[in-house]
């Protein structure tokens, strides 16, 4: 059997090695358009701001150990342009030698990638204007970085750009960030990316949200930006970072089956419209896995499995691809970020009913010196309990949080199972309770009926006329610091004794700083016959929601 795989990187080669190892007898043979076979494309802005400084780390593997070790043809500087199903051929370009030649496949595996977006604005082909794709691209910003750069525009505020914001800066580099929407991190649901914007404001990066840019122009100084409302901004680098899209014309122009959005259309087993031509990665169309509906989700822990899943398929097993939940997660300035599963916005676009938590722990036990905060946020299906997506954001821990609600998902778990997660503890990782466990008691409570809600969001989208009796049961001194509008102050170890002074016709909200107290005081209130609810995630989460 001739296996032909076009792109390396991470999907590709994650399936070469893969059927090498399943089948020592088959022919493998690799093309891929640029210099390096595989790399580590999450490492690049590292590399620019100095952390990692050996270029060769980012060579994860390189043609010399492939041919070598894995008895793999590879070809690299050799783009494929063509592919004749019928014939079973792909036409080659080898951009080395400038010629083009035929080779034939048994079976075809598609790993090309996605190419980053460069919208069509007047003045982006100027010279110090890039996109970060590969180690060519990443030395190209490297140079441009060595001639006196003082300012930075990074247009898009992804995951990538804002790495790059943090390793500018590092580099003694005033950055701006530029975003068309209406928060950082657009995956993500807005209110948990307002601690990134303050951690990004206080390291001095400017964000500039909905805002775009309209056109570059050359300066004396560098270039200039030109934004549609009108401002200008100076640099000496700009860095566009607006999203990929799937390179999938080589299987538009073979007659693939693509997505509206360009992704190539496969099956659970990884097979495109022609069963002998496979396609993994982030050129795919693949299946959420908590919607089940058809998405693209471009990272590479799902295309490295991608690869292994399509070569066992190729050499002849059976092997499933069960979705991708598209846990991901970034680091900026020590303000960790992490999701997993559906976002509530996407829910909220898909019209399935769902509730939500907020959790507001320590990672660790908090007499233990050291403990950080984190925010978590929970989604889940309000009659059955099961999680549907999960958010969080931090320091230290989030990552270890986030991986076991991503794990509960695939699992199919309820709020209910993470009540009695048995999770490892030692006050220098974690709490007895741990924030897991405080996510599921504060939810599975919630389906129970001991604490009825109200969301945040909920509540400031009433009218004002129409909210509940705001009630703050937090210390005066608490109170005195910042509230939420229209409330009264009654501090939940003097609640008992004052229930006199709530209206019993009214519905009562009450909150505290994160929410512990305020479900006290609502189980108070609720057993002295008054209406209440509890604000979910309290003052804490209300200042999430605040203007950014």
């Amino acid at each position: 059997m001739k296996l032909v795989i076009v792109g390396g990187v991470a999907a590709g080669a994650s399936a070469a090695t893969r059927a090498r190892r399943l089948a020592e007898d088959a022919q493998i043979v690799m093309f891929e358009r640029g210099p390096d076979i595989s790399f580590a494309n999450c490492g690049l802005p590292y590399y620019l701001g100095g952390e990692i400084t050996d270029r060769s780390k980012l060579l994860v593997v390189t043609p010399e150990l492939l041919r070598a070790r894995f008895k793999i043809d590879v070809r690299v500087q050799s783009e494929v342009v063509a592919i004749d199903r019928k014939a079973k051929m792909i036409r080659v370009r080898d951009l080395a030698a400038s010629r083009e030649y035929d080779e034939s496949y048994d079976k075809l595996l598609l790993a090309p990638g996605a190419a980053p977006i460069r919208p069509p604005l007047p003045g982006l082909e100027l010279p110090g204007i890039f996109t970060l794709r590969n180690l060519q691209d990443m030395d190209h910003i490297q140079a441009q970085l060595g001639k006196d750069v003082r300012q930075a525009v990074i247009v898009g505020a992804g995951f990538i750009g804002l790495e790059l914001a943090e390793n500018f800066v590092r580099r003694g580099v005033a950055t701006t960030v530029i975003e068309l929407q209406d928060q950082v991190l657009p995956p993500l649901d807005r209110e948990m990316t307002t601690p990134l914007v303050d951690v990004l404001a206080a390291k001095g990066v400017k964000v500039l949200l909905g805002q775009s840019a309209e056109s570059f122009e050359q300066a004396a100084e560098g270039l200039t930006v030109r934004l549609k409302s009108g401002s200008r901004i100076i640099a000496q680098l700009v860095v566009l970072g607006v999203g990929v899209r799937p390179e999938s014309k080589l299987a538009v122009d073979a007659g693939l089956d693509v997505g509206p959005r360009g992704g190539i259309r496969v099956n659970e087993f990884l097979q495109s419209s022609d069963p002998d031509v496979y396609a993994v990665g982030d050129a795919i169309e693949v299946r959420d896995f908590v919607s089940g509906e058809p998405t693209q989700v471009p990272l590479a822990g799902p295309a490295n499995r991608q690869g292994r899943i399509a070569a066992e398929n190729i050499i002849g097993r059976a092997t499933r691809y069960r979705g991708t939940q598209g846990t991901a997660i970034v680091g900026v300035f020590g303000c960790t970020l992490a999701m997993t599963g559906a976002s509530e916005k996407s829910l909220r676009r898909s019209q399935r009913p769902f509730r939500m938590i907020y959790v507001h722990p320590s990672h660790h036990a908090g007499y233990y010196p050291g403990a950080e905060g984190m925010t978590i946020k929970v989604l889940f299906d309000p009659v059955t309990g099961r999680i549907l997506g999960a958010q969080a954001v931090g320091g230290s821990g989030v990552d270890k949080r986030i991986d076991v609600l991503a794990v509960a998902i695939q699992a199919g778990m309820t709020v209910f199972d993470l009540e009695e997660m048995e999770l490892a503890y030692a006050p220098q990782y974690g709490s007895a309770k741990d924030p897991i466990n405080m996510a599921g008691f504060v939810a599975a409570g919630l389906l129970r009926g001991d604490h009825p809600q109200i969301d945040v969001s909920s509540l400031l989208a009433l009218p004002p006329n129409e909210r509940p009796f705001l009630l703050d049961v937090r210390t005066g001194e608490e109170f005195a610091r910042g509230s939420i509008t229209d409330a009264i102050n009654i501090p939940i170890d003097e609640l008992r004794s004052r229930l006199n002074e709530l209206p019993l016709g009214r519905t009562i909200a009450a909150y505290c700083h994160v929410g512990q107290r305020g479900y006290l005081a609502t189980r108070i209130l609720l057993q002295a016959g008054f209406s209440a609810v509890n604000v979910g995630g309290g003052y804490k989460t209300y200042k999430l929601f605040r203007p950014m």
